[in-house]
């Protein structure tokens, strides 16, 4: 697979600008006060004066859709705002929206396969893959040229996510209620209500069947078996409840390791 181009790159991060954007409210209105004056200038006296690279470094948008892992009606569209940490390693917000109303959804992690073959067995039953999403024209990066958005997909196609919602909008809860749920994407035709689709794809001007047809060249790459693992039978999802002596020594294992890797690292220079 042929990496981004410097060029395709600096287009891709053009994709908040482009068209496309601003085109879809938030699920819900919460609840609260109307912004005083004291806020709205607070606002932007800190817009002004501090930095925010991590933000800055949210460069790509993508939009496409989700669905709870073990509830296969539980649907809902996705938009993607991501960094490209490095070549193998992506970091998405995810919003119900992409207008100033839009509210915070979840997390998606974008990794490659050569990042997948190296997680624990037990980790690779949260991933899903990418290559259905890509192939049926679903996932898009609306804004930016044709041709960079097709080198953009050839580049996912191979990719892995793993997705946590923590606010459901799509069931109108209008504050961030109940715990986080683990998502899975769409692996075959039939499974995405087309209603969805329909109506993202009018907002956008768009055809995801005229996408599929154009990215029919994006090679299919072979789908680790150890992904979407709801597909044979393995539906792995959260609960809450009182703390475990599982979740306890989970926690105390990580803590563990992490410290004996910043000893062995020594301080930083």
């Amino acid at each position: 697979m042929k990496p981004l181009t410097l060029s395709l790159i600096f287009l891709a991060c053009l994709a908040l600008a482009g068209c496309g954007a601003q085109n879809t409210r938030s699920n819900v209105e919460s609840p609260g006060s109307d912004k005083s004056t004291k806020t709205s200038t607070l606002e932007t006296g800190t817009a002004m004066l501090q930095s925010k690279e991590p933000l800055s470094a949210i460069n790509v948008y993508m939009d496409g859709f989700h669905f709870y892992n073990g509830n296969m009606k539980g649907q809902m569209e996705a938009h993607h705002y991501c960094a490209v940490l490095n070549e193998d390693l992506n970091q998405c917000v995810i919003f119900d929206g992409n207008r100033k109303d839009a509210k915070i959804m979840g997390v998606e992690y974008i990794i490659s396969k050569k990042l997948y073959e190296t997680l624990p067995a037990d980790e690779m039953k949260l991933w899903h893959s990418h290559v259905y999403e890509v192939k049926s024209g679903l996932l898009i990066a609306s804004g930016i040229p044709e041709a960079a958005e097709h080198e953009f997909m050839e580049k996912i196609a191979g990719t892995y996510g793993k997705t946590w919602h923590t606010w459901h909008t799509d069931q109108q809860r209008t504050l961030p209620t109940g715990h986080p749920l683990l998502m899975m994407g769409f692996t075959e035709e039939g499974q995405i209500n087309p209603q969805l689709v329909t109506e993202r794809d009018k907002r956008f001007n768009i055809s995801s069947e005229d996408n599929k047809k154009k990215r029919a060249d994006i090679q299919t790459p072979p789908i680790d078996p150890r992904a979407d693992s709801w597909k044979k039978g393995e539906t792995m999802q959260l609960t809450l409840g009182p703390m475990t002596k599982e979740a306890s020594a989970a926690m105390s294992k990580q803590h563990e390791a992490h410290s004996r890797q910043d000893r062995k690292s020594g301080p930083e220079k």
